[in-house]
């Protein structure tokens, strides 16, 4: 079967409702082309091998999530391994939060290795080399998080990979308990019940990344540091329109310069960080159902603005549309 076919066997995503693969109605000869190509296409660029063979089974369900794409899935045992290339898609261009529910897990990367038991966390980064070895049945979550999102909120994230988030205690129980929840109940949620509860996934999932990030004491970790606490002030104060430079600075208890090198080297200053975030929760609130009957500026207040005009130039410098284009598309 060439990949045309495969790619007619292929659903296309729907908006909002969890979105369902089984190898169930493919031929056993087949599945293992099949399930690549759905891999490749939802997920990332991996080569498959099983020793189920004609025996292979794989159930996926795929819910979007905010910005983000929550996934359950049951299968047979299986291992995949991506090899240095680039992202199959540009959507793909993300980092993986795995939750086991069942079975065995195993994750190489970046010369680490990690085994978790069901209900522990781990965190990978599939555009880069990987292999992933599960030698039974075995049930997980995936959490899709846009690389750039997780980057705003974790400094070092990319030292965080394949390190395991035990789910015994701690931020890792509340953070395995909430998505095996949100999980679980996807499908009886209404959407705006259910897109509400992505931003709370996120944070958990930072909490808990950020307990297990290596704590060697330099400089590089010392900015780590210091940037994560002022991201945590500016997201706690994002509302505030007095939230400016000289606040900032006041709290964190560092220069303006210093700060701006911190952001620097991300690529922004903060500033436009700030700016960022009060944006991206305008278009948020934009699109849920219950700030519909909410005038545009009256969002706009709400996260900090207070000039409508700013933030209508702001806002379609950083879309490509207006305010008011974007919630008719929505």
């Amino acid at each position: 079967m060439n990949m045309t076919e495969l790619s007619d066997k292929l659903p296309v995503n729907p908006d909002r409702a969890g979105f369902k693969f089984s190898t169930n109605a493919i031929a056993p000869r087949e599945r293992v082309d099949w399930l690549r190509e759905v891999i490749c296409r939802e997920y990332t660029n991996v080569e498959i091998t099983s020793p189920a063979h004609n025996d292979l089974f794989q159930d996926l369900t795929i819910y979007p999530w905010g910005d983000l794409q929550l996934s359950t899935i049951q299968s047979s045992a299986i291992s995949l391994e991506r090899l240095p290339r680039e992202p199959h898609l540009n959507s793909q261009d993300a980092y993986f939060a795995v939750m086991l529910l069942s079975g065995h897990y195993r994750l190489e990367q970046n010369g680490r290795e990690v085994f978790l038991q069901p209900g522990d966390i781990t965190l990978y980064d599939p555009t880069r080399p990987h292999r992933i070895h599960c030698p039974g049945e075995f049930t997980k979550l995936i959490l899709s998080i846009p690389r750039t999102v997780f980057r705003d909120r974790i400094a070092g994230v990319d030292r965080c990979t394949a390190l395991r988030i035990p789910s015994a205690q701690g931020i890792g129980f509340v953070a395995s308990n909430f998505l095996r929840s949100s999980a679980t109940h996807a499908d009886q949620l209404q959407d705006h019940e259910f897109s509400s509860l992505a931003e709370h996934a996120l944070d958990l999932l930072t909490l808990a990344v950020t307990s297990v990030r290596p704590g060697d004491i330099n400089l590089s970790r010392s900015r780590s540091g210091s940037i994560n606490c002022i991201k945590t002030f500016i997201e706690q104060n994002l509302r505030n329109v007095d939230l400016d430079t000289g606040l900032i600075t006041r709290h964190a208890g560092l220069s303006a310069r210093y700060i701006n090198d911190l952001f620097a080297d991300e690529g922004t200053s903060l500033m436009r960080y700030v700016w960022k975030r009060r944006l991206e929760n305008c278009r948020k609130d934009m699109q849920d159902p219950v700030y519909a009957g909410h005038r545009l500026s009256d969002i706009a207040f709400r996260w900090g603005f207070n000039d409508a005009a700013h933030f209508s130039r702001a806002f379609k410098q950083r879309f490509g549309c207006s305010p008011r284009e974007f919630r008719r598309s929505c």
